[in-house]
């Protein structure tokens, strides 16, 4: 597909992507490829020393793939064409077997993860947990008193992590107005009004102050959780989090590329979903999980995390939350930042706005990494035809 946005010295104004409308269709075909070019971010490093292979498979596979969607029969591009899809890499048994791209990207194009970020910081805190740094039944407070006033006191690091802190905060990503709005300027992600003072995310983290339930209790998904983990990561740790991804998990695990995150003013960083990187490391990533958390001979995520994650999640939180909405008919449960589907096979997954994904079938060794630039940030029709997707693509390879 051509490229219009961001054509010329300069673009005409109405290709410009800036803070105020990087999120907006068509314009985000080009900035989720772009982010570091509008905001601040962090780099997190890769060791080039160290990048592990991909593999593609000999033999062509899927030329003969169909599926059905709500009763229609399509292919594979209508798949991704139905769903905005940017990069593709399908991995079978440690081989690519398919991997696709459009709108100007290709293997070596970061794109941001949006909410798949958060099961980044998941797979970190478990090698953390692992090393004996942190302890997830301790309270928020004993690593970041500044938040001791707010509705997170009293809520462990457990609660942050499952999605069940009891805090007040309406997760309204089409707001124009209120506390997702002032999130957003907090994190960097868009311009401050005419004299507005500027915020930061710590700071915003300690305004919530209101409780909407207990701690514990349903699953009720708040972006700002994430970024309080990472800040406790960091407090935790004496490091940065960028840092911290680097060492324990994108140098060991093998990245091709070096990623990125974004960051506010003070360099705080979006744990919630500001990481960037290649549709290849984010299989590479997938692939890491499938394989109980190996590479190289090395045990970089600990297995009995990822066991932990796709058997001890509570699915009665799940069913009493909100988002079940947006995936019917489904048994799901959600576990250290990452969703579960309580299937046959049980499947791991990351979700992000616009259409970012990542699927682990551990049993099949299945992995599928999918960014995309979705005109809407949750789509009801893009999220069911993508989960219907993928459900006929782990049905075709388990033949």
């Amino acid at each position: 597909m051509r490229q219009e946005t961001m054509k010329g010295f300069p673009p005409p104004a109405e290709q410009q992507v800036t803070l105020a409308n990087w999120r907006q269709p068509p314009l985000n075909k080009w900035s989720f490829q772009h982010v570091r070019e509008i905001m601040p971010t962090a780099d997190i490093a890769n060791d080039p020393d160290n990048v592990r292979p991909l593999p593609v498979a000999a033999t062509a596979v899927f030329a003969d793939f169909s599926m059905k969607a709500d009763a229609v029969v399509c292919g594979m591009d209508e798949f991704l064409r139905g769903t905005d899809t940017d990069g593709l890499i399908i991995i079978h048994d440690g081989k690519i077997i398919y991997e696709f791209y459009d709108n100007g990207m290709g293997p070596d194009t970061p794109h941001i993860f949006m909410s798949v970020s958060k099961s980044v910081l998941g797979l970190l805190v478990g090698i953390l947990v692992e090393r004996g740094a942190l302890d997830l039944e301790d309270q928020v407070t004993r690593w970041i008193p500044e938040v001791g006033t707010s509705a997170y006191a009293e809520a462990t690091l457990r609660d942050l992590l499952d999605m069940r802190a009891g805090v007040h905060f309406d997760e309204d990503y089409l707001a124009t107005s209120g506390a997702m709005t002032e999130y957003r300027k907090a994190q960097n992600g868009e311009p401050l009004a005419s004299g507005e003072r500027p915020s930061d995310l710590r700071s915003f983290l300690a305004s919530l102050v209101e409780k909407d339930g207990p701690h514990a209790g349903r699953f009720h998904y708040v972006s700002p959780n994430t970024d309080l983990m990472g800040w406790v990561l960091e407090r935790a740790t004496d490091r940065r989090y960028a840092d911290l991804v680097s060492e324990l998990l994108w140098r060991p695990m093998g990245a091709g590329r070096s990623a990125y995150i974004t960051v506010d003013r003070l360099g705080a960083p979006r744990c919630a979903g500001g990481f960037c990187a290649t549709t290849r490391d984010l299989a590479r990533l997938g692939l890491l999980v499938a394989q109980d958390g190996r590479h190289a001979s090395k045990h970089i995520i600990p297995s009995r995390w990822i066991d932990d994650v796709l058997n001890a999640g509570d699915a009665q939180a799940w069913n009493d939350g909100a988002f079940i909405k947006y995936f019917p008919q489904m048994p799901i449960h959600y576990r250290s930042q990452w969703y579960v589907l309580r299937n046959k096979a049980l499947m791991m997954f990351g979700v992000g706005v616009f259409g970012q994904n990542v699927f682990i079938d551990r049993e099949n060794q299945i992995v599928i990494a999918k960014l995309s630039s979705q005109a809407l940030p949750m789509d009801h029709s893009q999220i069911s035809l993508t989960t219907q997707g993928v459900a006929a693509i782990r049905e075709y390879l388990s033949r």
